[in-house]
């Protein structure tokens, strides 16, 4: 009897590890490249010992078969990475708003690393995804990720086929939503550039003789400057009120 009762506990512990893993390999704030791989696998151990109980209600009986047992794992992959990635697109709406700012401003060719994305991106681009994982963490949005990990058992049940169309129709939605925030994020500089460019170009029709690039390039910059200064507070507001509302979608209170 407590044999039986060892290897169902075990087994639970086991099936919700897939998933919450397989969450933070993608997930923002937790599944940073740059974070300690031990530091993550610890926090996932941790975390599937404490959500087992809280789940197992929800979770399908072991298995007879070893291939029965690796489709089961593998539906839980796919759910865990599903939520990851989905959280992963719309935070990278930040780096989307960085291009387009560093672009309109000027410093399109400021590159620098960013850690977030492994990858070279523009000034702009690091400075914004730097300050919204700052931003999440000390909002306890972190918190709202693992949640919504915990609570897609209510969403997601194991055990059955991942619905892989809706899937790729919701991960197609939010890489849309990702842009459209994206250039939300950078309106305000974009109705900036647009009546800077316009007096720029009837400068450049009244003084045929000057200089006006190499003149406005200065002003473009400061004023992308002096404009990402007043509305950084109001666009990183705006930007966690949409991502919260995202995550809504995984959270079975809504």
């Amino acid at each position: 009897m407590w044999t039986q009762f060892l290897q169902a506990e075990l087994f639970a512990t086991f099936l919700v590890f897939v998933r919450v893993g397989a969450a933070f390999i993608t997930l923002p704030t937790i599944g940073e490249t740059f974070l300690s791989p031990r530091a993550r696998l610890m926090f996932a151990v941790l975390l599937s010992v404490i959500a087992a109980p809280v789940v197992a209600p929800l979770l399908p009986p072991p298995p007879p078969r070893l291939g029965d047992l690796a489709l089961l794992m593998l539906g839980e992959v796919v759910y865990g990475v599903f939520i990851g990635a989905t959280a992963r697109i719309l935070f990278n709406a930040l780096a989307i708003a960085g291009v387009i700012w560093s672009f309109l401003s000027g410093l399109a060719s400021a590159l620098l690393f960013n850690p977030l994305l492994s990858d070279q991106g523009a000034l702009q681009s690091v400075f914004f995804t730097l300050l919204g994982l700052a931003l999440m963490f000390a909002t306890d949005m972190h918190h709202l990720l693992i949640r919504a990990v915990i609570e897609s058992y209510m969403i997601f049940e194991p055990g059955t086929v991942p619905m892989i169309g809706d899937m790729a129709h919701a991960i197609a939605r939010t890489v849309a939503d990702s842009f459209l925030l994206g250039v939300q994020l950078t309106a305000p500089l974009i109705v900036v550039a647009l009546m800077f460019y316009t007096l720029l170009g009837l400068l450049a029709r009244l003084m045929p003789q000057m200089q006006v690039f190499f003149v406005a390039m200065p002003l473009q910059i400061l004023l992308g400057t002096f404009v990402m200064m007043v509305s950084l507070g109001g666009m990183m507001l705006w930007f966690l009120q949409q991502y919260r509302d995202m995550l809504g979608m995984f959270l079975a209170t809504g």
